[in-house]
């Protein structure tokens, strides 16, 4: 418990940097200079800190995109202290201790506990992966169409054409094989109901009328 204590003591400092950047006028959207990584949260030294996939160097983290990371990782810490958070940031040099640098957080894509996101293979060739339960049912998205899987149901491999809505929303369709299929995502932090995993986007999936929903997040071959 240890670690959960932490990130919790994390989470209750004040924040007053985050809110004067919320006020700051002429704030940019662009990726310039940015990355998107995926890796470890831990807490540290009273602070959040931030080791990516199969390297060495920790980054302090510093929530300039006010994502609310330090809550987030607070409510989900379990015993075992695992965090895969997957976010876009800007690396800056650091002095402090115990850290090669720091990084500015702008987007967090997905936070969760496992210990194996790592060794994800798909993630890297999809461009969205969406999921949600009762009854269960997930889908991968690629260049190369997309998958759904559902409960009770065999596996559904067709193409598909995305349709943007402006605001950050957007649909995939597609009226293969006999089945309308389509995914509206909306760009909402949702939290799984399940795994309590929480990702940056929200979606809703209509087979044939029928609807269920669920949470999504862009996979690595799309730069959003």
């Amino acid at each position: 418990m240890r670690v959960a204590r932490s990130l919790l003591c994390i989470a209750l400092l004040p924040l007053f940097a985050g809110c004067q950047l919320l006020d700051a006028p002429g704030e940019s959207a662009s990726h310039a200079g940015q990355m998107r990584m995926q890796g470890e949260l831990t807490a540290a030294d009273g602070k959040l800190v931030f080791q990516p996939c199969e390297e060495q160097r920790r980054y302090i983290v510093n929530d300039t995109g006010a994502t609310s990371v330090l809550q987030q990782a607070a409510t989900l810490a379990d015993d075992q202290g695992k965090l895969f958070a997957d976010v876009r940031g800007r690396i800056v040099s650091s002095a402090a201790a115990g850290a090669d640098s720091q990084l500015d957080l702008e987007q967090l894509y997905r936070l969760e506990r496992s210990g194996n996101a790592c060794a994800d293979a798909d993630f890297k060739r999809l461009t969205l992966r969406a999921a949600g339960h009762g009854p269960e049912w997930a889908l991968k998205a690629s260049g190369k169409g997309l998958v759904l899987d559902r409960e009770g149901q065999p596996p559904l491999a067709v193409p598909y054409v995305e349709e943007q809505l402006g605001d950050g929303r957007f649909n995939l369709g597609t009226e293969a094989n006999g089945q309308k299929v389509e995914l509206w995502v909306t760009p909402a932090r949702c939290v799984d109901s399940v795994s309590g995993s929480v990702q940056h986007m929200s979606a809703e999936l209509r087979v044939n009328g029928q609807v269920q929903r669920g949470c999504a997040y862009f996979g690595g071959a799309r730069d959003d």
